[in-house]
């Protein structure tokens, strides 16, 4: 039986971020750069909790839609440049309801 070493390996072997390669240089450019270290000023102040997604608080909504429906809003999501199922189910619903 593997453990979760075999996990780890699988997913360091692939070195995705956010679905992404990511090369050998660009994983020896973010050490060099953190060895060199952060200029804390620069960063922006941290922000408690979730981005907000339109006016006012939201409330999380669960959906179900079968293979075909999800495949057409995300086919039309990258068509679009939409990376995200949430974002794609967001600008379908705007769009619907006309809502900017």
């Amino acid at each position: 039986m593997r453990g979760m070493n075999f996990v780890y390996d699988i997913c360091m072997s692939e070195r995705l971020l956010h679905g992404k390669f990511v090369s050998d240089e660009q994983i020896q450019a973010w050490a060099d750069e953190a060895e060199r270290g952060y200029d804390l000023t620069k960063l922006p102040p941290p922000r408690p909790g979730r981005p907000p997604v339109g006016k006012g608080p939201g409330a999380a909504v669960t959906v179900r839609l079968d293979a075909q429906t999800l495949n057409a809003l995300m086919e039309r999501a990258a068509r679009e440049g939409i990376d995200s199922r949430s974002d794609a189910i967001r600008a379908a619903v705007r769009e619907w309801t006309h809502v900017a």
